[in-house]
């Protein structure tokens, strides 16, 4: 058993809401859809703690419509379930949640502050907003009155990041809005959005929203161990964690947080039980009614991150926490690890790919370890770049 984890704090409340474990799986474009989320639901043994959508853009739609945008399927499995929104017109976000509520019934509506993408915040939206605060008190002002007026009436949530950049941090005063405006629970991502996902998130600054907040607050950023999610709760405060890129690499983690919560010693996860959670995902994908050329491309994105935890048996553990596996480290040599990787990454069909799994499995995966929680650089891109437009109008 983990040292600190009997005081540790395990749950939150989201009104009346108690979630266990104290953890949510963060929204990725492109990458926590329906499929994804119910396989990290699988592994855990149904212990996921929140579980959020893909953003879901208001700023096209003259009228938002329900039909139109594929982000807002969810299963009912998936409950505790919440619907993120993102936008820079105040009107259209509010209209967008109040359809959502009425017509889906999620548990809580979540209000995206965070997303860095040039096409999203370069437009005043997700992290754009940031910049303009009295614009994203507006936006929090209308969406909380819009779901006051819903037959079930539903708590509203927001993700953010510490601020634009380095020099305009303002997460004190998103948090002084966001309390102000109604809003129940706060994400923060602790970096800024000229960081994108470039080097590591400021904890400290997660920290000072927590201690000054009379809600809720859950820190994310660079989550990839249930040692590391047992630290951030001790240490800064927060009510939970976040996990994003961690959960790509490996999507048994919340399963392994949970278990070290209730006490349960630790479940050793074997290369040839890792390689098998292909063929869960891809049920899943088959369910969603996926393309072969789409299932493949989550496939191998999955493969692409998940293979990255393989470690050589033949390698000393001893020290090997913490790994930085840059290009260059990856280029010497095959290794046994990067065999696999390569192997299952070149497969042409699901047919090839799964044949491929089955042969490593039961070959060269016999050699492996698997250990994700070595890994520290889970992230993108450097991206420091952004010509912000005037993309929008009327407030």
């Amino acid at each position: 058993m983990l040292k600190d984890v009997e005081n540790l704090k395990k749950t939150f409340k989201l009104r009346n809401l108690e979630i266990f474990p104290n953890t949510i799986l963060s929204p990725m474009d492109g990458v926590t859809d329906a499929p994804f989320r119910r396989l990290c639901r699988v592994l855990s043994g149904n212990r996921m703690g929140l579980l959020v959508s893909e953003f879901v853009p208001t700023n096209a739609d003259e009228v938002f419509s329900l039909t139109g945008h594929k982000q807002l399927k969810f299963y009912p499995e998936e409950k505790p379930f919440g619907i993120q929104i993102f936008g820079c017109y105040p009107d259209k976000m509010a209209a967008a949640a109040k359809k959502i509520a009425d017509g889906l019934h999620p548990d809580y509506i979540e209000v995206n502050a965070g997303c860095p993408a040039p096409k999203v915040a370069g437009k005043g939206s997700g992290s754009g907003l940031l910049r303009d605060l009295p614009r994203l008190q507006e936006i929090l002002h209308d969406t909380r009155k819009a779901l006051d007026s819903c037959d079930v009436n539903i708590p509203l949530t927001l993700k953010c990041r510490i601020g634009w950049d380095d020099e305009s941090i303002n997460v004190m005063e998103t948090l002084k809005i966001a309390e102000g405006e109604g809003v129940e629970l706060l994400v923060v991502h602790g970096r800024t959005r000229l960081q994108g996902y470039n080097g590591l998130a400021n904890w400290d600054w997660i920290g000072k929203v927590a201690a000054a907040a009379k809600i809720p607050v859950v820190g994310n950023g660079d989550v990839n161990s249930v040692e590391c999610a047992l630290e951030r709760i001790n240490t800064y405060g927060v009510s939970g964690v976040s996990i994003g890129r961690g959960a790509m690499h490996n999507p048994w983690i919340f399963g392994q947080i949970a278990d070290a919560w209730e006490g349960k010693p630790a479940h050793i996860i074997t290369a040839e039980e890792a390689l098998d959670v292909f063929s869960i995902y891809y049920k899943f994908l088959e369910e969603e009614g996926r393309t072969e050329l789409g299932a493949m491309g989550r496939l191998k994105q999955l493969a692409a991150r998940l293979c990255k935890g393989f470690v050589d048996g033949s390698e000393d553990a001893a020290g090997s926490e913490n790994v930085i596996l840059s290009e260059v480290e990856e280029s010497k040599g095959v290794s046994a690890a990067m065999e696999v990787r390569q192997t299952l990454l070149t497969a042409q069909t699901p047919e090839e790919f799964f044949e491929r799994k089955e042969m490593l499995k039961n070959g060269i995966a016999k050699s492996l370890r698997y250990e994700p929680n070595r890994l520290v650089n889970l992230n993108g891109a450097k991206d420091n770049t952004l010509v912000f437009g005037n993309h929008y109008v009327n407030r």
